[in-house]
């Protein structure tokens, strides 16, 4: 069966049509040690399409429901209602053929034989995914150069630090070389520069073999890298699906400009479009904020030009964090 068999040209990566999953959870009522079962929605009518080749951040707070989808788009849970339908399959009855177009990488949760090589474990993964010899070495030799594996992928998964194994599960999670990643959260506890280097592996990978993405993370840097589109959940219900400057223009974030001019000028508080923060150093820099789709960059230089000379300029680009705060706030009643 090859990978293509099983998703047709144009079909939907993922498809979402108001999927609901409720848990019943248990509480103590207060009298006589009784507890009461009361039914939680997790995911609200979540409708959404994600075509091949799309890179996705699907973001939210903590609670909001992001881990629970994840589970149903790879077959982990049953839907309580509605439909969710993943490279053209069924997540749960289609499970095994489903696992073949499917990579998955829980942050938390490892698919490496703790006490063997990651070598081995790669191995194991390939007889599972009944990967033929020469694709799996040549394969788990591309993953091993990129990802940067050579010096430790002879060694126990338990002797790795954390950024090393990490690598090792997204090398685990590709091996099969799936239609669709799924990460949850991967780079929860690593240092900046295991960070850096699993993003440019990613887009490395994205750009070489077109893969589909669909990531869940609280890193803001991880979106901004990786993702050109957001679905943003709140409290198990989809609040926003477009991409960033959609998002920034509809929460009125704004973005600020600093300029460092050549002599002292007085305060730049009438530049249209533009609200001054702050003027420095008798006025040698100003910061300058101002709403896109109101104004550019280049109007609002254009306009400073005018009155003093720019020595040199910079953009502060809004907090992506805050601006799913305000996006929370304004739909919220």
């Amino acid at each position: 069966m090859t990978q293509t068999e099983n998703t047709p040209p144009g079909e939907p990566i993922i498809e979402l049509a108001g999927l609901v999953r409720d848990f019943t959870v248990s509480a103590p009522t207060g009298r006589w040690g009784r507890r009461r079962r009361d039914v939680v929605r997790a995911v609200d009518g979540v409708s959404a399409t994600i075509g091949a080749g799309e890179t996705v951040g699907y973001i939210g707070a903590n609670g909001a429901g992001k881990s629970t989808t994840i589970k149903l788009i790879t077959g982990i849970l049953t839907p309580s209602s509605g439909l969710v339908r993943t490279c053209g399959l069924m997540p749960v009855p289609q499970r095994r053929r489903l696992a073949r177009q499917l990579g998955v990488v829980f942050g938390q949760r490892s698919q490496l034989w703790w006490d063997l090589p990651l070598a081995e474990s790669l191995r194991i993964l390939a007889a599972i995914h009944r990967l033929p010899a020469a694709r799996f070495t040549a394969r788990r030799d591309e993953l091993v150069d990129r990802l940067e594996l050579g010096e430790f992928v002879d060694r126990p998964v338990r002797q790795l630090s954390l950024g090393q194994r990490m690598r090792g599960e997204v090398a685990a999670a590709l091996i099969h070389s799936p239609r669709l990643i799924v990460l949850d959260e991967p780079t929860v506890g690593l240092d900046v520069l295991s960070k850096e280097r699993l993003r440019i592996f990613l887009l490395e990978e994205l750009a070489t073999h077109g893969r589909t993405l669909l990531l869940t993370t609280h890193d803001m840097d991880d979106v901004e890298r990786l993702c050109r589109r957001l679905l943003v959940v709140d409290r198990g219900r989809l609040v926003y699906d477009g991409d960033q400057a959609g998002l920034i223009a509809r929460v009125g974030a704004q973005r600020v400009l600093a300029v460092d001019l050549t002599g002292p000028t007085r305060p730049l508080d009438d530049v249209p479009g533009t609200t001054l923060v702050a003027s420095e150093a008798d006025g040698l820099r100003q910061r300058l904020a101002f709403t896109p789709g109101r104004t550019t960059a280049a109007a609002v230089i254009e306009a400073v030009s005018r009155v003093a000379t720019v020595r040199d300029l910079s953009i502060a680009e809004p907090d992506i964090e805050d601006v799913v705060r305000r996006l929370y706030q304004s739909s919220r009643p």
